[in-house]
């Protein structure tokens, strides 16, 4: 097996198609609800990558329990009967991350295949989010 270099690190790191951007969420679902959560995320991860995200990651915790380090059931405080979901939305840039996330807010799939604002399958007020600059790795 060929040695990678730090040459074809760098070059592989500078693609165009390499992320430098990622939208991170963490949040509680009931767990009876994980197969219309999962349902709306699959339609909504098309819809994001059709307008151009890198990659549209959703999954669900099994290790959570880590002795000696602070698991994220200790930030979100699940209840007995919910799953924590980790999810991550990739882009090339904090820019094109704006892009996209207007078209997919204005794309109507969002509304009328995924998201029904008055029946969602979590508590939109435990879920946590944020934008990270992505600055080792892709």
């Amino acid at each position: 097996m060929a040695k990678t270099t730090k040459k074809d690190v760098k070059k592989k790191s500078t693609s165009k198609n390499t992320a430098k951007y990622v939208d991170g969420f963490l949040l509680p679902v009931p767990t009876a609800n994980l197969k219309a959560y999962k349902k709306m995320s699959e339609k909504a991860r098309k819809i994001w990558i059709e307008h151009g995200a890198l990659n549209y990651i959703e999954s669900m915790g099994d290790d959570m329990n880590i002795e000696g380090m602070t698991g994220f059931g200790d930030y979100i405080k699940p209840k007995d009967d919910e799953t924590i979901v980790f999810a991550f939305i990739t882009y090339r840039s904090k820019a094109d991350r704006n892009k996209i996330n207007k078209k997919v807010m204005a794309d109507p799939r969002l509304n009328e295949d995924c998201v029904d604002m008055n029946n969602m399958p979590f508590d939109m007020k435990k879920m946590a989010f944020g934008g990270f600059k992505i600055f080792v790795g892709e």
